[in-house]
Protein backbone atom coordinates (compact mmCIF):
# COMPACT_ATOMS: atom_id res chain seq x y z
CA UNK A 1 0.00 0.00 0.00
CA UNK A 2 1.83 3.51 -0.73
CA UNK A 3 2.29 5.81 1.67
CA UNK A 4 -0.40 7.44 3.17
CA UNK A 5 -3.26 5.24 2.37
CA UNK A 6 -5.29 3.77 4.57
CA UNK A 7 -8.13 0.75 4.09
CA UNK A 8 -10.65 0.82 6.58
CA UNK A 9 -14.24 -2.02 6.31
CA UNK A 10 -16.74 0.38 7.96
CA UNK A 11 -15.12 4.06 8.32
CA UNK A 12 -12.26 5.88 7.63
CA UNK A 13 -10.02 8.32 9.40
CA UNK A 14 -9.79 11.77 8.80
CA UNK A 15 -6.20 13.07 8.15
CA UNK A 16 -4.89 15.94 6.13
CA UNK A 17 -1.04 16.26 4.76
CA UNK A 18 -0.08 19.75 4.75
CA UNK A 19 2.61 21.16 2.77
CA UNK A 20 4.22 24.26 3.20
CA UNK A 21 5.81 26.42 0.58
CA UNK A 22 7.41 29.51 1.36
CA UNK A 23 4.33 31.16 0.34
CA UNK A 24 1.62 29.15 0.31
CA UNK A 25 0.48 25.82 2.55
CA UNK A 26 -2.08 23.79 0.52
CA UNK A 27 -3.55 20.29 2.03
CA UNK A 28 -3.19 16.84 0.22
CA UNK A 29 -6.38 14.56 1.10
CA UNK A 30 -5.43 11.49 1.91
CA UNK A 31 -6.68 8.32 -0.03
CA UNK A 32 -8.23 5.63 1.74
CA UNK A 33 -9.74 2.64 0.47
CA UNK A 34 -13.24 1.86 2.20
CA UNK A 35 -14.73 -2.20 1.56
CA UNK A 36 -18.91 -2.68 1.96
CA UNK A 37 -19.35 -6.65 2.65
CA UNK A 38 -22.52 -8.32 1.35
CA UNK A 39 -23.98 -11.94 1.15
CA UNK A 40 -26.30 -13.15 -1.46
CA UNK A 41 -27.11 -16.49 -2.19
CA UNK A 42 -28.50 -17.69 -6.21
CA UNK A 43 -28.29 -20.85 -8.12
CA UNK A 44 -26.31 -21.39 -11.59
CA UNK A 45 -25.06 -23.74 -14.02
CA UNK A 46 -21.99 -23.99 -15.52
CA UNK A 47 -22.66 -24.65 -19.31
CA UNK A 48 -21.43 -23.03 -22.73
CA UNK A 49 -23.32 -22.83 -25.65
CA UNK A 50 -20.25 -23.28 -27.44
CA UNK A 51 -19.13 -26.88 -26.48
CA UNK A 52 -21.07 -30.01 -26.91
CA UNK A 53 -22.60 -31.63 -24.03
CA UNK A 54 -19.87 -33.67 -23.56
CA UNK A 55 -17.25 -31.16 -23.47
CA UNK A 56 -19.21 -29.42 -20.57
CA UNK A 57 -19.58 -32.23 -18.76
CA UNK A 58 -15.62 -32.60 -19.19
CA UNK A 59 -15.33 -29.11 -18.63
CA UNK A 60 -17.53 -28.27 -15.89
CA UNK A 61 -18.00 -31.72 -13.93
CA UNK A 62 -20.68 -31.85 -11.24
CA UNK A 63 -21.77 -27.82 -11.76
CA UNK A 64 -23.31 -28.84 -15.27
CA UNK A 65 -25.56 -30.70 -13.81
CA UNK A 66 -28.82 -29.74 -15.79
CA UNK A 67 -30.81 -28.79 -12.26
CA UNK A 68 -28.00 -26.27 -11.84
CA UNK A 69 -26.48 -25.67 -8.08
CA UNK A 70 -26.50 -22.94 -5.78
CA UNK A 71 -24.16 -20.87 -3.58
CA UNK A 72 -24.12 -18.47 -0.39
CA UNK A 73 -22.09 -15.89 -2.10
CA UNK A 74 -19.70 -13.51 0.02
CA UNK A 75 -19.50 -9.90 -2.16
CA UNK A 76 -16.73 -7.61 -1.33
CA UNK A 77 -17.26 -3.87 -2.37
CA UNK A 78 -14.28 -1.98 -2.51
CA UNK A 79 -14.03 2.20 -3.05
CA UNK A 80 -10.56 4.09 -3.28
CA UNK A 81 -10.28 8.19 -3.40
CA UNK A 82 -9.75 11.50 -1.40
CA UNK A 83 -11.40 11.49 1.91
CA UNK A 84 -13.82 14.57 1.79
CA UNK A 85 -12.71 17.25 3.73
CA UNK A 86 -16.22 17.91 5.13
CA UNK A 87 -17.48 14.85 5.87
CA UNK A 88 -14.40 12.46 6.65
CA UNK A 89 -15.48 9.95 4.49
CA UNK A 90 -14.36 8.45 0.86
CA UNK A 91 -18.12 7.87 0.62
CA UNK A 92 -20.96 7.38 2.79
CA UNK A 93 -21.40 3.81 3.74
CA UNK A 94 -25.31 3.89 3.59
CA UNK A 95 -24.82 4.98 0.06
CA UNK A 96 -22.70 2.46 -0.89
CA UNK A 97 -25.01 0.07 0.54
CA UNK A 98 -27.92 1.59 -1.20
CA UNK A 99 -26.05 1.04 -4.51
CA UNK A 100 -25.19 -2.46 -3.61
CA UNK A 101 -28.47 -3.58 -2.94
CA UNK A 102 -30.32 -2.23 -6.21
CA UNK A 103 -27.50 -2.91 -8.43
CA UNK A 104 -26.50 -6.44 -7.40
CA UNK A 105 -28.61 -7.76 -4.07
CA UNK A 106 -32.06 -7.07 -6.14
CA UNK A 107 -31.07 -8.69 -8.71
CA UNK A 108 -29.28 -11.54 -7.86
CA UNK A 109 -29.80 -12.76 -4.61
CA UNK A 110 -32.32 -15.69 -4.15
CA UNK A 111 -32.26 -16.11 -7.76
CA UNK A 112 -31.45 -18.33 -10.68
CA UNK A 113 -28.75 -16.77 -12.70
CA UNK A 114 -29.01 -18.01 -15.92
CA UNK A 115 -32.91 -17.85 -15.92
CA UNK A 116 -34.08 -14.92 -13.96
CA UNK A 117 -31.41 -12.24 -14.43
CA UNK A 118 -31.92 -11.44 -18.40
CA UNK A 119 -29.11 -8.67 -18.55
CA UNK A 120 -26.64 -11.27 -17.46
CA UNK A 121 -24.53 -12.42 -20.38
CA UNK A 122 -22.03 -15.57 -20.91
CA UNK A 123 -21.73 -18.48 -18.60
CA UNK A 124 -22.12 -17.94 -15.07
CA UNK A 125 -18.66 -18.78 -13.51
CA UNK A 126 -17.80 -16.29 -10.48
CA UNK A 127 -15.27 -14.83 -12.92
CA UNK A 128 -18.22 -13.37 -15.16
CA UNK A 129 -20.10 -12.56 -11.91
CA UNK A 130 -17.45 -10.69 -10.36
CA UNK A 131 -17.98 -8.47 -13.94
CA UNK A 132 -21.82 -8.62 -14.15
CA UNK A 133 -21.27 -6.87 -10.48
CA UNK A 134 -18.85 -4.60 -11.29
CA UNK A 135 -20.88 -3.30 -14.36
CA UNK A 136 -23.77 -2.71 -12.39
CA UNK A 137 -22.16 -0.72 -9.68
CA UNK A 138 -20.85 1.52 -12.45
CA UNK A 139 -24.45 2.67 -12.85
CA UNK A 140 -25.53 2.50 -9.09
CA UNK A 141 -22.25 4.65 -7.88
CA UNK A 142 -22.81 8.48 -7.91
CA UNK A 143 -19.32 8.56 -8.67
CA UNK A 144 -18.41 5.18 -10.57
CA UNK A 145 -14.76 6.26 -10.66
CA UNK A 146 -14.11 5.68 -7.35
CA UNK A 147 -14.52 1.75 -7.56
CA UNK A 148 -11.97 -0.48 -7.15
CA UNK A 149 -12.54 -3.49 -6.67
CA UNK A 150 -15.22 -6.15 -6.63
CA UNK A 151 -14.23 -9.48 -4.92
CA UNK A 152 -17.05 -12.61 -4.80
CA UNK A 153 -16.03 -15.77 -2.54
CA UNK A 154 -18.08 -18.57 -3.82
CA UNK A 155 -17.20 -21.26 -1.83
CA UNK A 156 -14.38 -20.38 1.70
CA UNK A 157 -11.66 -21.84 -1.02
CA UNK A 158 -12.38 -20.27 -4.20
CA UNK A 159 -13.14 -16.13 -4.75
CA UNK A 160 -12.59 -13.82 -7.79
CA UNK A 161 -11.67 -10.24 -7.61
CA UNK A 162 -11.75 -7.75 -10.41
CA UNK A 163 -11.04 -4.47 -10.81
CA UNK A 164 -12.41 -3.33 -13.83
CA UNK A 165 -10.09 -4.33 -16.27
Amino acid sequence: MSEGACMATTTATTTTATTTTATTTTATPRVCMITRRERFSACHRLHSSHLSEQENKAVFGKCNNENGHGHNYTLFVTLKGPIDARTGMVMNLVELKSAIKRGVLDKLDHKNIDKDVEDFNGVSTTENVAVYVWEQLQLQLAQPDLLHEVRIEETENNSVVYRGE
